[in-house]
């Protein structure tokens, strides 16, 4: 989601509210053919329920609305479109998907005038294309119509066959300097390829030749030139140098998170972790895409949303920042003071901040109305069970749009607050508590994942000849798995306050509590603090702690 404009100071970048993640994976770099594109859209404090769009045909003259979908700012007003597609969450009945993250650039480019913000031109363009090449039509055409009035965006733009990166900007609000609205360039990723991005420009050169791959606005080069942000030969031409050069906090915070996700797949990628790390002023960006090392599954998509650099120099088990239990989240903001020194959280990609996170698969060898599954989540990734929601659902789960339940409405029918609910209960006591957490969220996963293939063939069979039957058979299918995913995360939050009540443990067999022979409940354990962090305290602390020997 929406970051503070990407100024070249770091200070400055520190500042930064809110983030997200795209990871992407063209269908011949997948185990079974799919697409895959991932989301998690963070900001502190949002509340985001699944969204959903009718499909609709409309009257000449109708106009919509267009409200900021950050702010929920009145803009102003288009002509609907004659006939719009069924949207549920960023996904639409074709299996068209769409995700983004700002990378904010030049604070000049960002047009006022405009009346189309990064989020409305997600969902108009899923209301309004049936692929991804009519996707960076619909929304190129749009922004040049109507202005485009939010900051630097990267988006991912996917559908069953192909994988498209494209990033946009604003040309600022004064029509003097440039008659277009908006520089932008798309790039298809090729289908053996996994690519990402995180809240940084990525792409650099391409090649203008390629008509098939490669898009751009006529003015991608020109008004950089104009500008005074780029001299050279066009063939030189980086649209991330030019529009969005990297700082330390773009490289640390942003492009970390790729080098994560492609360090998964690659047999050795520490050729740019100096990059990621953002210390190097001369070390060598990543490439936009890479051939991963494996052929990616559903379960891998998973992981990496739940990333937190295990295992890598990021790691976030090398200092106290996560308390006694080894919390591998940072409190906020990404930075802090301590005598006049300014030192740094790092920033992966599962986060406690995600309002919603999702893996689209889209597999072009199914009936659309069942090739598209949209894996969503109402919380940070790792800390929920993905539930299986079909492109062309005509409903929501109650869970995931209940009604009283907003951000300052809790309800225990909601998805969003149960499970925030219960991922605050376990962040600050993250080793003891969350084994508990990931055995019900890993069960979850595993039994859709493993009913889906026998769901999806049996409904086929049945409704072969009946799309909208066959849709409506997958949304009951998917609020069933929804209701079923909060029943399970009710009980959860029920058995964790049980067991771990004072921070110590009470013994249960196969998640169930137990009395003693005496009818009381079983002695409690008391689990005291992991070595290493009883080993810092100690040093820290000195000889004030130490027991007088007898």
């Amino acid at each position: 989601m929406k970051k503070q404009i990407l100024l070249s100071a770091f200070l400055v970048a520190a500042s930064y509210a809110v983030a997200c993640t795209n990871f992407i994976v063209g269908k011949k770099a997948s185990a079974d053919g799919s697409v895959f594109c991932t989301y998690n859209a963070d900001s502190y404090g949002a509340f985001m329920p699944l969204y959903h769009f009718p499909a609709g045909k409309h009257a000449p003259g109708e106009m919509r609305q267009i409200y900021d979908w950050d702010t929920n700012k009145y803009l102003g007003q288009i002509p609907e479109a004659a006939e719009t597609w069924n949207v549920i969450g960023n996904t639409n009945e074709w299996q068209l998907t769409i995700g983004e993250t700002t990378f904010g650039g030049r604070e000049e480019m960002v047009d006022t005038t405009g009346i189309i913000d990064y989020g409305s031109l997600i969902y108009i363009t899923l209301q309004r294309a049936k692929n991804a090449r009519e996707a960076i039509q619909v929304m190129t055409t749009l922004v040049e119509q109507y202005g485009y009035c939010s900051e630097g965006e990267t988006f991912s733009i996917c559908d069953p066959n192909e994988a498209w990166i494209m990033e946009m900007m604003g040309c600022g609000s004064d029509r003097k300097l440039s008659k277009e609205r908006t520089v932008w360039v798309a790039l298809r990723i090729p289908d053996d390829m996994i690519c990402a991005h995180a809240n940084q420009s990525r792409i650099r050169q391409f090649d203008m030749k390629d008509k098939q791959n490669v898009l751009f606005s006529k003015n991608v080069v020109k008004y950089a030139r104009k500008m005074g942000w780029f001299s050279g030969k066009d063939e030189a031409f980086s649209y991330a140098d030019a529009y969005c050069p990297a700082d330390f906090g773009a490289r640390r915070w942003c492009e970390a998170r790729v080098w994560s996700f492609f360090n998964r797949f690659s047999d050795d990628f520490s050729a740019y972790l100096p990059w990621a790390l953002g210390e190097d002023p001369n070390a060598q960006p990543m490439p936009l895409w890479i051939k991963p090392n494996k052929l990616l599954t559903l379960q891998d998509m998973q992981a990496a949303m739940r990333d937190h650099f295990e295992g890598t120099p990021l790691s976030l088990d090398q200092d106290l920042g996560g308390g006694i239990w080894e919390m591998p989240y940072r409190v906020s903001p990404l930075s802090y003071k301590v005598d006049g020194e300014q030192y740094f959280n790092e920033r992966p990609t599962s986060t406690q901040q995600s309002a919603f996170s999702f893996i689209s698969q889209m597999r072009s060898w199914l009936p659309r109305q069942v090739g598209g599954c949209f894996w969503f989540g109402n919380d940070d990734g790792n800390m929920v069970s993905y539930v299986p929601i079909y492109c062309a659902n005509t409903r929501q789960p109650v869970c995931f749009n209940t009604p009283g339940a907003d951000d300052i409405h809790f309800s225990m029918d909601n998805a969003f607050w149960v499970c925030n609910w219960v991922a605050n209960m376990v962040y600050p006591r993250y080793s003891l508590m969350f084994p508990s957490l990931k055995q019900v969220r890993d069960s979850l996963d595993a039994a859709f994942a493993r009913a889906q293939p026998e769901i999806e063939a049996e409904a086929i069979a049945r409704y072969a000849n009946d799309e909208q039957a066959l849709a409506a058979h997958m949304t009951d299918y998917s609020c069933l798995k929804a209701e079923q995913m909060m029943d399970r995360w009710r009980q959860l939050a029920y058995f964790l306050i049980v067991k771990y009540n004072d921070m110590v443990e009470r013994p249960d067999r196969d998640g169930q509590f137990y009395y003693n022979e005496n009818g009381l409940g079983q002695t409690i354990k008391r689990p005291g603090m992991p070595e290493r962090f009883a080993r810092e305290m100690n040093r820290h602390g000195g000889q004030r702690m130490k027991m007088p020997k007898k």
